[in-house]
């Protein structure tokens, strides 16, 4: 039956649409909740390191061994697993439903690379919850993506190319933290004034401390492309070791961690407010 105008059947009853956008929300909800696990464990793993305190890699692959070696560990990282289907999920649905500045040919594309993203981040849990998993680093995994990629024809360039749009992907994340505008996909009316600016300051903090982490991954990867050396190449726990040893030392490493823990507390705030559909 046609669906009325607020979303109903003739029969009293939801429409289709409304109950797939009701599923694919709480699946989005759940996605940016396993995020945010992720983020803040390894925000904290990264200042264990600023202050010398921790050897674990500060990458996804640490946390989710933080997480196995807690209390229900088995458990939690299926529930991480879930998540993470669920945004792949969200995000692919966003392709196919997209409506608004989602419906844009730009964005559709961008959320294509979102979901095969996720999708393989959830795969990767899944492997290392059943115990297949979690053998290498995100530094050994980049190390071997630039390796193979320099062995391509025009390979040098290709990386280079890579390493660029990762540079500024960092950047425009930054900036876009800097002018607040993830603030326009948050409920923010349904905050209250401290609670507005608790979330504000964790997504300018969190989303500039990712774009850093971003950026200097693409200058690494640009490096390893211009002097033909994958071993230039860094993953996440590299990249945030080598902030350590600028002349700044741990007090460059520190705030970039604490800004990682504070995106994770912003992905959980996201899995509230966020407008998803």
């Amino acid at each position: 039956m046609a669906a009325g105008a607020h979303g109903r059947t003739a029969g009293g009853g939801p429409a289709a649409g409304d109950t797939a956008d009701r599923a694919l929300s709480g699946a989005g909800r759940a996605g940016f909740t396993a995020r945010g696990v992720v983020y803040v464990l390894v925000g904290y793993l990264a200042l264990r390191i600023a202050f010398g305190r921790g050897s674990d890699e500060a990458d996804r692959e640490g946390a989710l061994r933080t997480v196995a070696d807690g209390p229900l560990g088995r458990a939690v990282l299926w529930l991480l697993v879930a998540g993470f289907a669920g945004m792949a999920l969200w995000r692919a649905g966003s392709v196919v439903f997209g409506r608004g500045k989602d419906g844009k040919p730009g964005k559709r594309v961008l959320n294509v690379g979102r979901a095969l993203f996720y999708g393989a981040v959830c795969w990767g849990t899944a492997a290392f919850a059943l115990g297949r998993g979690g053998r290498s680093s995100s530094d050994d995994t980049s190390k071997d993506w630039t390796a193979s990629a320099l062995g391509l024809p025009a390979g040098r360039h290709l990386v280079g190319a890579a390493g660029l749009v990762l540079a500024g992907i960092g950047v425009g994340i930054a900036a876009r933290a800097l002018r607040r505008r993830f603030l326009d996909r948050l409920d923010t009316a349904a905050m209250g004034p401290r609670t507005r600016t608790a979330v504000t300051v964790c997504g300018v903090a969190g989303n500039t401390a990712r774009g850093l982490v971003f950026g200097v991954a693409g200058a690494f990867v640009v490096t390893a492309a211009v002097r033909y050396d994958p071993q230039q190449a860094k993953g996440l726990d590299d990249t945030l070791r080598s902030l350590a040893t600028t002349p700044a030392g741990p007090w460059l490493l520190a705030p970039t961690a604490a800004g990682l823990l504070l995106f994770g507390a912003f992905s959980f705030a996201s899995a509230r407010w966020r407008r998803l559909s």
